[in-house]
């Protein structure tokens, strides 16, 4: 059914992410002129006037005391948390009117505004997964999910990196106005509807790395021992700490579990022979540490978005650069 003027706040500051504002406003601007979907959008900041982006467009924005029905309320992200940290007036903004929406969300690292004003506090959330041990660590009673496109719990949803925003929009769409126009949205904006995988399909946990120390220590002994079993009191007499310390310290400083961040070691330690060579899938689990090919299946299916049948087989059917 046709939604009936729900206003759809962006809410900016100076520094913030372009496409980040410019993904989701998209989806939902399509939504209202294309597709009957009636959004009243708005982009919005504390003071309004003028707003600077980190990409040197000047937007313009209007002061939420201007305007007055408020359905969703979108919090956009920036490069790095740390241009964040000076956004105390945004942060008390999002403190006034989260209680006033329907529903509440971020974009990117703008789960970190949303975690400064409380609306995070208990909740699982995530955001770019460059960043989603720094918030797991900042914000200890969030529940970080650092694998997924974007979650929702209640009505409060946030979104991994930068072009996630579009599917957290298209999400938000596909509630108010049914999955056809979402749908037909995705079309337009020639994007996926449903993207499958998460957002570490697109990182590596290279990059995920906690700061020296401990935890990284148990991280690099990992590497170099994957077929052995690698429990959390294996990795944890590595680290020098109490098992119960350890799994509490790594998820702190990374954003997953143990047990995720070896699956992840694993799956990426087996792409390269999945894709690059003719070896028995199943001996490749083992070679790997994954013990049997079923529990590798699982973890591609979850980490990249299909099995490793079809990883092969996509590699195979693709040509190499420059070739025709």
């Amino acid at each position: 059914m046709p939604t009936s003027g729900r206003a759809i706040w962006f809410l900016v500051f100076p520094g913030f992410e372009l496409l980040d504002l410019g993904g989701p406003l998209c989806a939902f601007a399509l939504a209202s002129d294309f597709h009957e979907a009636r959004y009243d959008v708005h982009i919005v900041s504390a003071a309004g006037g003028l707003v600077s982006g980190a990409a040197g467009v000047t937007i313009a924005t209007v002061a939420p005391a201007t305007l007055g029905h408020l359905d969703t309320l979108i919090v956009v992200g920036a490069q790095s948390p740390a241009i964040l940290d000076d956004q105390s007036q945004t942060a008390e903004l999002i403190r006034a009117w989260a209680p006033r929406a329907r529903r509440v969300a971020s974009v990117c690292t703008g789960a970190f505004l949303l975690a400064a004003a409380g609306v995070l506090a208990g909740r699982r959330a995530t955001t770019h997964w460059r960043c989603a041990g720094e918030l797991q660590q900042r914000y200890p009673s969030i529940k970080v999910d650092a694998d997924r496109i974007f979650v929702r719990e209640d009505e409060v949803w946030t979104s991994a990196g930068i072009t996630a925003g579009i599917d957290l929009a298209l999400a938000m769409i596909e509630e108010d106005c049914g999955s056809a126009t979402s749908k037909a949205i995705a079309r337009d904006l020639v994007v996926y509807h449903r993207r499958s995988g998460g957002q570490s399909q697109f990182s590596t946990l290279l990059e995920l790395e906690p700061r020296p120390g401990r935890i990284r220590d148990a991280l690099a002994y990992a590497r170099t021992h994957l077929r052995e079993k690698l429990s959390v009191e294996q990795l944890a007499e590595v680290a020098r700490i109490s098992p119960r310390q350890f799994a509490r310290q790594f998820t702190a400083e990374t954003g997953e579990t143990p047990a995720r961040a070896i699956e992840r070691l694993r799956c990426e330690a087996a792409l390269p022979q999945i894709e690059n060579t003719t070896e028995p899938l199943d001996q490749i689990a083992l070679q790997v540490g994954f013990g049997d090919m079923e529990r590798m299946r699982r973890v591609c299916l979850r980490i990249y978005g299909h099995p490793p049948q079809a990883l092969r087989r996509r590699s195979r059917a693709t040509p190499t650069n420059g070739s025709r």
